[in-house]
């Protein structure tokens, strides 16, 4: 930068350089083709109504319910893709020009256009900011709160800080592990009294805040139960991630970072902390944290704690401005041009990277476009279809044209009217026998649910694969989008489990009346109060009825499926 800016004029003008880059790379091959199932969810559950949100907040995803609310009104305007990244690209600019501004002002304007520079060509900061998932906001969230905690510190008012470090909070719960970076970072820049006060009302004020939903969140902790305990592994990972995603980049970063922690460290005007006060517990604090307390209950992943990121390229910059001040007699705007070249030139050795990050085959995880074009192609009006497990589901919800006019066995309430994300399914009884009725089905199956290994928890879901392979065959089988697509028809030797609709019996036990009015169908008519079966002493929904031969008889609930065993009798189907 020119000797002659003041510091009021780079303080604005540093920012929006990394800006306007990140928001060139966030909108590069935005619109890939397809969602995957996390931006599933979002896609969906935005598009319903508040009180639709609300309701199932209760039930699941409680933890991204203000994300969803504050996706709804952008979704209104036109559901699809790219409005539904473009939130993420521009809080992944807002971000970037945060670090811009938090290098400024803990070191000099240079610091901040290269912190904000490297911030924006990260691949990590790219793949989340082209992602329909909370993450790159909670990201700004956290950059923006760790700005106004400096402030504050300075001098300024506590309110905004609390304000925004509540609502990144309540964007991911998770957030509030900056609460104890920040704790750290008062630890280090040896701060009065009086400044621990006011934070530690501003931290009250944020727990208060968060309260609700941690409580929510955690009666939902089931759906976080495939997550495992980090090791070494998810350590050196994510510190690729943060600092490079190359050795080539890593190791020149590395050393940076090691320069910036030398003492001593710059002295700040008034109580401001210095730069490595700030960016160090940020960037080493939540992840350690949530690291530690998943020994005992896994709970890390890496975009749970992308927000930390921030910290490394403020370290990375520290660490070059204080080589470059170390060499006399350099002007500062050669200076400041060298490092940019240094920032292009990472970036440039980067582009394969985020080239691929834009191929959605090579992106990872599973193309719903892709998944829904393949049932499109394949099933016809009225073809039943099975989704194994039920959140198979997913690709129908977000793209229902490939399901159109297709029925779905298994499903009783759709997922808005439910509450839920992917709908409720009829009971494992009533799934076989709707399954019964069928010479052939559809099945669209994740790959894990056709491994031998797989143990479905649902009965529902161990009903489904049962039939299919206990009744059915497969004939042919397509695969695409991260699913398969398999077309079962039934064996010609497998027995047709019998349904029980109506029965009407006597307090004897004698049956009078059950005949099969069609071949594959036992007609039973339940008891009415006033008759016989009132001595069965059950309510009417619950009540009990016997059906079979007139001495062989087998307590049965109506409408449960029944098929006749070796000797002919009729038994309920799970018990053959």
């Amino acid at each position: 930068m020119n000797q002659g800016m003041n510091r009021k004029t780079a303080a604005v003008a540093v920012p929006v350089i990394p800006m306007a880059v990140m928001l060139v790379i966030g909108c590069w091959g935005l619109d890939r083709g397809g969602i995957w199932r996390d931006e599933a969810a979002t896609f969906q559950v935005a598009r319903r109504t508040v009180p639709q949100i609300w309701r199932l907040l209760h039930e699941v995803d409680a933890v991204h319910g203000l994300y969803y609310l504050l996706m709804r009104p952008v979704l209104a305007l036109h559901p699809g893709e790219v409005l539904l990244r473009l939130p993420s690209v521009l809080a992944a600019a807002a971000t970037a020009g945060l670090v811009a501004a938090l290098g400024t002002r803990l070191a000099r304007p240079r610091v901040g256009l290269w912190a904000g520079l490297l911030y924006a060509v990260t691949p990590t900061v790219g793949h989340y900011a082209q992602e329909g998932r909370s993450y790159a906001m909670v990201a700004t969230g956290a950059a923006g709160a760790t700005l106004l905690l400096v402030r504050a510190v300075g001098g300024r008012s506590w309110t905004p800080y609390a304000v925004v470090l509540a609502v990144t909070c309540l964007l991911h719960e998770f957030a509030v592990l900056l609460l104890l970076a920040h704790a750290v970072t008062l630890v280090l820049a040896r701060v009065p009294l009086r400044v621990w006060a006011a934070w530690l009302c501003a931290a009250c004020a944020v727990a208060l805040a968060l309260l609700p939903l941690a409580l929510l969140s955690h009666a939902q902790a089931a759906q976080v139960s495939w997550l495992r305990p980090p090791g070494q592994g998810s350590v050196n990972r994510l510190v690729h991630r943060f600092a490079g995603q190359t050795d080539e980049i890593l190791a020149p970063c590395l050393l940076l970072m090691c320069v910036a922690l030398r003492r001593p460290w710059a002295a700040r005007r008034g109580h401001e902390p210095p730069l490595v006060a700030v960016a160090l517990p940020l960037l080493l604090v939540p992840p350690a944290l949530l690291m530690t307390v998943s020994q005992w209950s896994p709970l890390y992943d890496d975009r749970y704690v992308l927000y930390a990121l921030a910290g490394a390229p403020l370290l990375i910059a520290a660490g070059a401005d204080r080589l470059a001040r170390a060499v006399p007699r350099l002007p500062r705007a050669t200076v400041t041009a060298g490092g940019v070249l240094a920032v292009a030139v990472v970036c440039a050795h980067q582009v394969p990277l985020l080239r691929q990050d834009r191929d959605v085959a090579r992106r990872g995880g599973d193309n719903l476009a892709a998944a829904s074009a393949l049932a499109a192609r394949e099933l016809r009006p009225g073809d039943p279809v099975l989704f194994l497990p039920s959140i198979g589901r997913r690709s129908a919800l977000a793209y229902p044209k490939g399901f159109r006019a297709t029925r779905d066995v298994a499903l009783a309430e759709s997922a808005r009217v439910s509450g839920t994300l992917y709908g409720v399914e009829v009971g494992p009884a009533a799934l076989r026998w709707q399954l019964a009725g069928l010479d052939q089905v559809w099945l669209v199956a994740e790959p894990y649910a056709l491994r031998p290994s797989w143990r479905p928890g649902s009965p529902t879901e161990r009903v489904k694969r049962a039939v299919v392979e206990e009744e059915f065959e497969p004939r042919r089988e397509f695969r695409g989008g991260g699913v398969t697509l398999r077309l079962y028809e039934r064996r010609p030797d497998a027995v047709a489990p019998l349904r029980v609709e109506r029965c009407r019996v006597q307090g004897g036990g004698e049956l009078v009346e059950a005949g099969p009015q069609r071949p594959d169908l036992v007609h039973v008519e339940a008891g009415r109060q006033g008759d016989a079966a009132r001595d069965l002493k059950c309510p009417l929904a619950q009540r009990e009825a016997l059906v079979g031969r007139p001495h062989l008889h087998r307590p049965l609930v109506p409408d449960a499926a029944l098929a006749p065993d070796q000797t002919g009798r009729l038994q309920p189907f799970e018990q053959r």
